[in-house]
């Protein structure tokens, strides 16, 4: 005898099948099927966002090149900074430049002495820019003083002088006359450009032997009487200490 089926047994099944349609969907079509094909589509749309920044980057790129050339050849085209790339070369050309200096202001060295080119170590932290700094003693006419000091720091590259001493002095010229100058010492301090990937050890760090050698090869050998004049002790020191 069929069994007979009321339109309410017919909706259970239904609903029976719905639901066993949905959880062989959620245990079997979703963790396998679904969540992947989403985690592939967010992958493709973030590499389609990638790709637009870096299309984006590489349109700009000869504009940003043009500018980077237009902004490094400023820098260079500055007088500000010191041209050399390492501390050593530029500690180097400073003290040339001391002694073409005191050459122009006193020629044949008759009225101003270089006695002492030191280079100095850069014993900062966190520095923005490297410093190169040499310790000079000058002994010298004041006329001549003047002259060095203005020269040196009115020129290009641009060049500080720090800790600045002067004592009056009378200095022995030869056995038969005698000179008032002055006694002078001070830091001539000047910066390599920015962007120097590696400053090499400071120019302070040279040992006592490199770094006098590096100043007499740098100055030429002063006359025998400006040797005589520079080496003989003061006859009237009006104040004793020159350091």
């Amino acid at each position: 005898m069929p069994v007979q089926t009321t339109p309410r047994d017919r909706w259970l099944a239904l609903a029976l099948l719905l639901a066993v349609l949905a959880l062989a969907y959620l245990l079997l079509v979703h963790p396998f099927f679904t969540v992947p094909w989403r985690a592939i589509d967010q992958e493709i749309v973030a590499l389609q966002e990638r790709q637009h920044r870096v299309q984006v980057q590489i349109d700009q790129r000869p504009e940003v090149s043009a500018r980077l050339q237009q902004v490094q050849q400023a820098l260079r085209e500055r007088p500000g900074f010191l041209p050399e790339a390492t501390a050593e070369a530029a500690a180097a050309a400073l003290s040339s430049r001391v002694q073409d200096v005191v050459l122009s202001a006193s020629p044949g060295n008759r009225g101003c002495v270089v006695s002492n080119r030191t280079p100095m170590p850069d014993n900062r932290t966190e520095a923005s820019y490297v410093r190169v700094a040499l310790q000079v003693r000058l002994r010298c006419g004041v006329d001549e003083t003047a002259s060095v000091l203005h020269a040196l720091e009115t020129g290009a590259p641009r060049l500080f002088v720090e800790n600045l001493n002067m004592l009056a002095q009378r200095f022995q010229q030869s056995t038969e006359e005698a000179g008032t100058g002055l006694d002078v010492s001070f830091e001539l301090i000047g910066y390599l450009q920015p962007g120097i990937a590696d400053a090499g050890a400071a120019p302070g760090s040279m040992g006592d032997d490199e770094a006098a050698a590096a100043a007499t090869e740098a100055a030429p050998a002063p006359a025998t009487d400006e040797v005589d004049a520079a080496d003989s002790p003061p006859a009237d020191v009006e104040q004793t200490d020159a350091e």
